[in-house]
């Protein structure tokens, strides 16, 4: 085994935020733990080691050098935003990673995969974010790692299923969503997220 999941959490607890956080994008940095639990599974179910992996919405590269460090064959991070791209290759540089990172809205993404692993947005900003992210992971790979808000769950069923896919795993987390935003209320607000693997 390549890493231990307590190691690869504390790796990923090295990747940094956002450094200038978009609303309109929903940027909210992934919690390492989240991301080192379902990158885990991912690598148990033999679908990660060697294999082609897409980070859809890859913000600082999280989940991409999650997978990177577990041994995918290749990986690619796509997301709209230059800025939180910089920081991703400049975290892939310092960890010695060749993860490669491409400027692209996800309508825009043309390439296909083994796996793909995303933490889209929530929809909550920008109405159907989510769907558009559901829909192009399913176009692209066989296998699809993604968290998504718990109360949408069926929803993401639905959506699966409609495509001729199985949501065949789903976990719930506590997700802390630090203050970030103006339109924030509160220092932190915790939400129950789901992460789910389609089929």
């Amino acid at each position: 085994m390549r890493i231990r999941k307590k190691d690869l959490e504390i790796a990923l607890a090295k990747v940094p935020v956002f450094r200038d956080p978009k609303a309109a994008l929903e940027q909210y940095p992934t919690p390492a733990s989240i991301a080192a639990d379902m990158l885990f599974n991912a690598y148990s179910n033999g679908d990660v080691e060697g294999m082609k992996v897409m980070d859809l919405g890859c913000g600082t590269g999280v989940l991409s050098l999650g997978a990177w460090m577990l041994g995918a064959g290749m990986v690619v991070g796509y997301d709209v935003d230059p800025d939180a791209l910089e920081t991703a290759r400049e975290c892939a540089r310092s960890f010695g990673s060749d993860a490669v990172f491409i400027e692209s809205d996800v309508n825009g993404v043309a390439e296909k995969a083994d796996t793909v692993v995303m933490n889209p947005p929530f929809g909550c900003q920008t109405r159907r974010a989510d769907r558009d992210f559901l829909d192009k992971a399913m176009d692209s790979a066989d296998c699809i790692y993604s968290v998504h808000k718990a109360e949408t769950l069926e929803f993401v069923t639905e959506r699966a299923e409609d495509r001729g896919r199985r949501v065949v795993y789903n976990k719930i987390y506590k997700y802390e969503i630090p203050h970030t935003f103006s339109f924030h209320k509160s220092v932190k607000r915790t939400v129950d997220v789901v992460v789910v693997n389609i089929r």
